[in-house]
């Protein structure tokens, strides 16, 4: 099937419930675009009992056959495993399941070798931000003449398109099926793949498959969310587009995460959602900043969710944001922006300064049970404070408006010791 068939028919699927909110469509792009690999502009189809699409999607596709990458546990637990079944016991399908929740370079030749033995047509993600970053990966890779490890490395471009894919979240935070990077380990370092071949041709974003996620997780995958919208909205890259996503992001995560993870309702967990997808089109332009740089090394040096360990520096930063100066300002758009920028991530916390929005996400962080002090996590001394500052990735540091230094990390994180 052509590009212009299977647009065709992904656009007729779309019409025909564009006046449901069930399965409302929240991409950025037009039904009528197409993508850098001569594809139809990713889709998402976002709201309760979207799942039940996922045929409409295959046979848009035109695909008989599929590699299923799924997060077995998740899979199983958000009642997911039904609806595909249902759906894929008509196509020939194998289940690859065999990575870890931190992506291994293995993980994905593993996962490249079942694509490629079985010749599947379309890679279908199901679970959380690993599934669909081994499942992107696997995709993107399949079809190089490099290896995986020098692209993953970087010492090889992305230079073909890989088979479709589609990719089902049961988490509401990372917004990996909606962006065009994954994370990989190679070699016990942590790399980010970043290319526009990456992002999923179509998300199926159902709240009911998040249902089953327990306290812990719902909290760390919003508070994710949550901080890539406010990033995002500082970001050195951000753009018009990336803040008219976060702007909708913020609001909705900061009234609801806390109902979502207490005591969950539908319109809590429809609410998370749709604050994850929105922030991932956010960071999906603009990236994300110095709370994500910090949280790396908590991630693997202490064992911290990544959601949790962004936000435990998260309203350090946007104080910290919100004193730029011309001498430190590194946006090309100036201090004058950057000030307004965090002025409007503060009202849309619903507060009146920097520092009563350092307040309220503090009582957050609180209220759903997670640290706010590096003394919560193991870090307790000066020579530890250092090394997390000495591996905060520079990259993000980069993408932070005002310069960052050794010294600013090291003060910044000592204030919340």
């Amino acid at each position: 099937m052509s590009g212009d068939e299977k647009l065709c028919i992904l656009s007729a699927i779309e019409e025909q419930h564009n006046d449901s909110r069930k399965s409302m469509t929240m991409s950025e792009e037009k039904p009528s675009t197409f993508d850098a690999r001569g594809r139809p502009g990713h889709q998402t189809l976002i709201g309760e009992g979207t799942i039940a699409r996922l045929g409409e999607v295959l046979d848009a596709m035109a695909s008989d056959s599929v590699l299923l990458v799924a997060d077995q546990n998740a899979y199983h637990l958000s009642g997911a495993v039904d609806a595909v079944r249902s759906v894929l016991s008509r196509r020939r399908y194998e289940v690859f399941s065999d990575f870890q929740e931190n992506p291994s370079l293995e993980d994905i030749d593993a996962g490249i070798d079942r694509l490629k033995r079985a010749d599947y047509e379309v890679v279908l993600a199901v679970g959380g931000g690993s599934a669909i970053d081994v499942a992107k990966v696997i995709a993107a890779c399949s079809v190089e003449e490099a290896s995986p490890r020098d692209i993953i490395t970087g010492k090889a471009g992305v230079a073909h398109t890989g088979p479709p894919t589609i990719a089902i979240p049961t988490t509401a935070g990372t917004g990996a099926h909606t962006t065009h990077f994954s994370a990989v380990f190679v070699d016990g370092e942590k790399y980010s793949l970043a290319h526009e071949t990456l992002r999923p041709d179509v998300a199926i974003v159902d709240p009911e498959l998040t249902y089953s996620m327990p306290p812990l997780l719902t909290a760390a995958t919003g508070l994710d969310a949550l901080c890539q919208a406010m990033e995002s909205m500082w970001a050195v890259g951000s753009t018009d587009s990336s803040r008219r996503f976060a702007r909708e992001a913020i609001p909705l995560a900061a009234a609801h995460l806390e109902t979502a993870v207490l005591s969950p309702t539908p319109e809590a967990r429809d609410a998370m959602c749709r604050a994850s997808h929105l922030a991932g089109e956010a960071i999906n332009i603009s990236k994300t900043t110095a709370a994500h740089a910090m949280a790396y090394t908590f991630t693997t040096d202490y064992h911290v969710a990544h959601g949790i360990a962004a936000a435990l520096t998260l309203a350090a930063v946007l104080e910290y944001n919100s004193r730029t100066g011309d001498s430190d300002c590194i946006d090309p758009r100036g201090t004058e922006h950057v000030r307004n920028v965090v002025a409007e991530v503060v009202a849309l916390l619903g507060c009146r300064s920097p520092e009563d929005a350092g307040v309220r996400l503090t009582g957050l962080l609180e209220a759903v049970g997670c640290p706010t002090r590096l003394s919560e996590v193991g870090v307790t001394t000066s020579e530890q404070r250092r090394a997390i500052a000495s591996g905060v990735n520079t990259e993000r540091l980069g993408n932070n408006p005002r310069r960052m230094t050794f010294e600013s990390v090291d003060e910044l994180l000592a204030s919340i010791r």
